[in-house]
């Protein structure tokens, strides 16, 4: 990562991937930075200065175009590549993930599934195969896996990011109900969607 740049620029990416895939879907060749600020909610000199970050892209008096400017987006977020990717814990959110079609859309390619209990390993999950924990190591090394997507429970999280940390995965997705940390320089994010719902419930009360 561009140590110039800061994570709330690298945050706000997705953001524009996420809008410029719908302008596409929608035929829109052409946009300027004022139109792209009343789609997608940041001001107009953001996005200009966002954009600057990498290039600028835009042509004064002309705006963006959307097809090139989304493919920019594509490769600095490292999309224009595959990323072979494994999940582990195969409960009701491992299994939800897995179901996931948007994984395939972007390029992750799951390719295998981890599980501690007997009365799920050997089922399979959207045509993925659900492996006995105990062969995680193994299964990575020999399938130059890129990124591991942790949902284990609390208990369990830190102790499969220690076994992780010993593989060559380069990333960690963790939904576990808990930080986890490597002293390696694997990438971790760790996502608590239950940070969500409680910032929801503030603002609620909050107007209340």
């Amino acid at each position: 990562m561009n140590e110039n740049i800061s994570m709330a620029v690298i945050k706000r990416l997705p953001k524009y991937h996420r809008y410029l895939r719908e302008l596409l879907k929608n035929d829109v060749n052409r946009i300027s930075s004022k139109e792209l600020s009343n789609i997608i909610g940041f001001t107009a000199s953001q996005i200009r200065q966002d954009l600057n970050n990498f290039g600028g892209f835009g042509q004064q008096g002309y705006g963006y175009d959307v097809s090139n400017l989304f493919d920019e987006i594509n490769t600095i977020l490292g999309l224009d590549k595959t990323y072979d990717t494994v999940i582990i814990g195969a409960g009701n959110l491992g299994h939800a993930l897995a179901n996931y079609s948007c994984f395939n859309n972007f390029g992750y390619d799951l390719k295998g599934i981890f599980e501690i209990s007997s009365r799920l390993i050997g089922m399979q999950i959207s045509n993925v195969e659900v492996y006995d924990v105990d062969l995680m190591e193994e299964f990575i090394e020999k399938n130059d896996i890129d990124i591991a997507i942790i949902c284990t429970n609390i208990n369990s999280a830190q102790k499969i990011t220690n076994r992780l940390e010993k593989t060559k995965i380069k990333a960690i997705w963790n939904f576990a109900p808990v930080d986890v940390v490597t002293k390696t320089d694997i990438e971790i994010q760790n996502v608590h969607l239950i940070d969500n719902l409680l910032t929801l419930t503030y603002f609620i009360k909050d107007k209340e």
